[in-house]
């Protein structure tokens, strides 16, 4: 039986990624950003590796105050495997991550 592996990452939703997130780490908020007042959502573009680690991450949109915290906090995160044809690939999601300083 010869089976192919797909070329790029299979992509999924938010919602699945996030049920399948098994250690998240909160992010930190920056002191400046707190003294600013600055809030609001960071939203993040990751791959995650077929053993459930961050392999690749990036800023799509967000305060900028606000963007390296939600990267370092991401960067901890680790997720079951995604599984397709009961084979562990890599997948591409988006990942939002709300700052508010209401708590």
């Amino acid at each position: 039986v010869v089976k192919v592996a797909p070329t790029k990452p299979f992509t999924i939703s938010s919602g699945v990624a996030a049920g399948m997130l098994i250690v998240k780490t909160p992010p930190v908020y920056p002191s400046i950003a707190k003294a600013a007042r600055v809030s609001g959502i960071v939203e993040l573009h990751a791959t995650i590796s077929k053993n459930g680690t961050i392999k690749d991450l990036h800023v799509v949109n967000g305060p900028a105050m606000l963007q390296q915290a939600a990267v370092d906090a991401v960067r901890n995160w680790r997720y079951k495997p995604y599984k397709l044809n009961n084979e562990p690939v890599e997948v591409d999601t988006t990942i939002k991550l709300v700052f508010s300083l209401t708590g």
